[in-house]
């Protein structure tokens, strides 16, 4: 398990009962988490500062419950970096603060690297892994299906003082996006990917993780330079180990050597020896 505790505009006060209690800057959130099978200590519905709380649907989805007023859009900062939060359907803020722990590795590799690497980010959401990339320096790729998901990524750049940098906005399918890039002869120094579960491109393209990973990443070693300086895979399937993923990048990376790490990422909490599980990760880089 990795975590990054550096987080001031982010904090987990408490949890239990299938839901997490969140501070975003000065606002205090009640949102599910599928993780927390444990009781609460507490009531956190009851939470006196509490200013909004997600609550699922029978049908299916949910909605939130506003209690006092918050913004339609805030920020927080992590490091010198800032994001913009929105509360958006199925529970989501736009952010996932997890991610900070492996931000903080590839910043540090991009620093360290002596040059101006080229990264390709797919499935790149809001931003936050071109955010901090672009900020060590890096020429970034920006790849996502969603126009939304990209928009919000220019949002970011500006706000942390980036938007004049050299980063491409690409609305695409990545595995379309990837195919042409290799018809280009496009190569990347790094390559960082966030694969949903499911998922459909913007022309109807369909994904299924456990289908269309592995011929993604076969894809994306023929775009990579002859020396890559790293290749990071973040998942939130449940039931999708680090050891598979960490298997996966072995065998796309053979031919490059150096090694490949596999850890869950989490969250601390303020609750005694409580680490929050959100995720899995695989990380390659040069020995």
């Amino acid at each position: 398990m990795k975590c990054n505790r550096e987080w001031k505009d982010y904090q987990i006060i408490a949890t239990g009962d299938g839901m997490k209690l969140e501070r975003w800057s000065k606002y205090h959130l009640l949102r599910p988490d599928p993780q927390v099978i444990w009781p609460s200590s507490f009531d956190l519905y009851g939470y006196k500062a509490l200013d909004g709380v997600y609550r699922r649907s029978k049908t299916g989805g949910g909605a939130w419950e506003m209690r006092k007023r918050i913004p339609a859009e805030f920020t927080v900062n992590w490091r010198d970096l800032t994001f913009s939060l929105k509360l958006m359907g199925f529970k989501h803020t736009g952010l996932f603060p997890e991610q900070a722990v492996n931000w903080a590795t590839m910043i540090d590799l991009i620093r360290d690297s002596g040059h101006t690497p080229t990264v390709l980010n797919l499935f790149g959401y809001t931003g936050g892994a071109t955010v901090a990339c672009t900020s060590a320096g890096a020429v970034v790729t920006h790849v996502d299906a969603a126009k939304a998901m990209v928009e919000r990524c220019k949002e970011n750049m500006r706000l942390s003082n980036l938007a004049e940098r050299p980063v491409r906005y690409i609305v695409d399918d990545c595995v379309r996006f990837v195919e042409k890039e290799i018809r280009r002869g496009k190569k990347y120094d790094a390559i960082i990917m966030d694969p949903p579960s499911y998922g459909r491109g913007p022309s109807g393209e369909m994904w299924k993780i456990e289908e269309s990973l592995y011929p993604l990443l076969e894809l994306c070693a023929k775009v990579l330079t002859d020396k890559p300086l790293f290749f990071l895979i973040n998942s939130y399937t449940t039931g999708l180990q680090p050891t598979v993923i960490k298997n996966m990048l072995t065998r796309i990376m053979k031919e490059h050597g150096g090694v490949v790490e596999a850890y869950e990422v989490g969250l601390p909490t303020d609750e005694e020896d409580i680490i929050l599980p959100c995720g899995a990760s695989a990380f390659w880089k040069e020995k």
